[in-house]
């Protein structure tokens, strides 16, 4: 979503949105791993995607949605799964970042 519309959102229903996270990976925090893991997998790793592509051979909105996030838009269901695969790499990330963090405060 662009600024415009997360601001009209905050003015229209009080929300909080953030915008998609498009650092890159070694520069990400645990919580934009995170963040950005999840909606990877949620949007591209449904067992049946949506059409990326509308009749006219255009990006559907769902596809678009990856460029918000610094992701190449997916024209093609292994395009979409490679964006999903990537996402499940962070999200192990962010386990074993949290997982190791926790484990140090133990003791």
């Amino acid at each position: 979503m662009t600024a415009a519309g997360r601001k009209a959102f905050a003015e229209r229903d009080g929300a909080h949105l953030k915008p998609g996270v498009t650092k890159k990976v070694s520069e990400m925090t645990p919580q934009e791993m995170r963040r950005k893991g999840s909606w990877a997998v949620r949007f591209y790793g449904r067992e049946k995607l949506p059409p990326l592509v509308d009749a006219d051979g255009q990006p559907t909105r769902l596809a678009l949605s990856a460029h918000a996030w610094g992701e190449p838009v997916p024209r093609t269901v292994a395009a979409a799964r490679r964006i999903a695969a990537k996402g499940e790499r962070l999200l192990a990330r962010y386990h074993r970042i949290k997982d190791r963090d926790a484990g140090g405060r133990r003791g």
